[in-house]
């Protein structure tokens, strides 16, 4: 019989989006198939602390993290490297903290031996690639996005950059640094109304989930849109807004996109947001939005989008995962432009990735398996890299 790879779900974080990582990982962990895989979950608190064990669980089940012991450096309980000098026990048999640094991580992964990390972070420092770099320096296969890919997905800015070379639709834009606003607001103002027409989108560069968006019907509201997502970011995103007469509002259209080199695109799927937009209100707290699977299309408006979104995938050398958002004219020529891609979305039962290719004939416990697999093989195709000339 085959040995089960050993997976380590990691999820919570310091991002905004920290509540809905837990939905996420309490969902992997439920339904991850047991007979392939030995699980280990491991936590992360608001405020950095990595958990273990019983403490992950915890956090996982919405408990409080026991307080950080204030120990010195040399103190056998403060690291696993003191404690294992203070008892004289190797590393691979030496018993796990429930505790643990950053920096330690790696140093878990190879104690633990881990065959393969399932990131469930969502926003910052979870998706952005830093802890794709930790990943990365441990020499661990990791389900998603690269480093590279991971930022240039978590940056919106960057990513249109991607897409404009790639010669991809996308709706206009201004990119303005906090810095700009804070210094020089009229200035600010008028270089975005003097590109854009409102309504506008304003958005902080590098976040998920839709927080910190809003949107701007007039000057007036842009100054407290560009005052709010400032809090999240150094670098804002102003978007021209897509819609038809009357106020109309613009369709939004979803592809998760799975794979490596050869990614394929599920069906399209639409959202009809139970707000003005699809806000974070909107997708994790109020009932009123309504998923349609398959969005009602066209033949060739449907193989038009699951094409775009393969090309999205590849603009930013994405891996493994993604979903790829769209947003369509409401009437008239019914353009379709490419929105953002998300390199690690909700992936609950009910969100709207698990739920595409769940539609395309992959159901969720396959898609777990699945993401695992193209890990392990992302990690082979990385291990045959030739790192020196010797």
């Amino acid at each position: 019989m085959a040995r089960k790879l050993r997976v380590g779900v990691v999820f919570g974080g310091r991002s905004g989006e920290h509540e809905v990582s837990l939905l996420s990982a309490a969902s992997i962990l439920k339904a991850i198939d047991r007979r392939k895989f030995e699980v280990v979950p491991i936590g992360i608190t608001k405020e950095g602390r990595w958990l273990a064990d019983g403490a992950a669980s915890n956090l996982l089940e919405g408990g409080e993290a026991a307080p950080p012991r204030q120990l010195r450096a040399g103190d056998p309980a403060a690291t696993t490297s003191a404690k294992l000098l203070n008892q004289g026990i190797p590393t691979l048999l030496a018993p796990e903290p429930a505790a643990l640094t950053a920096t330690e991580a790696p140093e878990r992964a190879g104690s633990q031996s881990l065959d393969v990390i399932f990131p469930v972070l969502h926003g910052t420092f979870g998706e952005d690639g830093t802890i794709q770099g930790l990943f990365e320096l441990a020499g661990i296969a990791y389900v998603g996005s690269g480093v590279l890919g991971s930022s240039a997905g978590m940056d919106k800015d960057v990513m249109k950059k991607l897409f404009a070379e790639a010669k991809l639709p996308i709706v206009k834009h201004v990119t303005l640094l906090r810095h700009e606003w804070e210094a020089a607001p009229r200035k600010a103002i008028a270089k975005i109304e003097a590109k854009l027409k409102y309504p506008v989108f304003v958005k902080p560069a590098n976040l998920g989930s839709s927080v910190g968006i809003s949107k701007a019907h007039n000057r007036k509201e842009l100054g407290p849109a560009l005052d709010e997502a400032a809090k999240f970011d150094r670098k804002l995103v102003i978007e021209q807004g897509v819609g038809g007469k009357g106020g109309v509002k613009a369709r939004e259209l979803e592809v998760a996109v799975l794979g490596n080199d050869d990614p394929k695109a599920s069906v399209v799927g639409e959202i009809i947001p139970g707000k003005e937009f699809y806000d974070y209100e909107a997708k994790y707290l109020s009932e009123g939005s309504v998923p349609v699977i398959p969005a009602k299309l066209t033949a060739a408006e449907t193989k038009q989008i699951r094409a775009m979104a393969v090309e999205a995938f590849k603009a930013c050398d994405l891996a493994g995962l993604a979903r790829v958002d769209f947003l369509m004219e409401p009437d008239g020529k019914r353009r379709i432009y490419l929105n953002e891609v998300n390199t690690l979305p909700g992936f609950t039962q009910i969100s709207m990735y698990p739920k595409l290719w769940e539609a395309t004939g992959v159901k969720y416990r396959d898609l777990i398996t699945r993401l695992i697999e193209l890990a392990v093989e992302r990690q082979a195709e990385k291990a045959r890299n030739q790192y020196s000339r010797d």
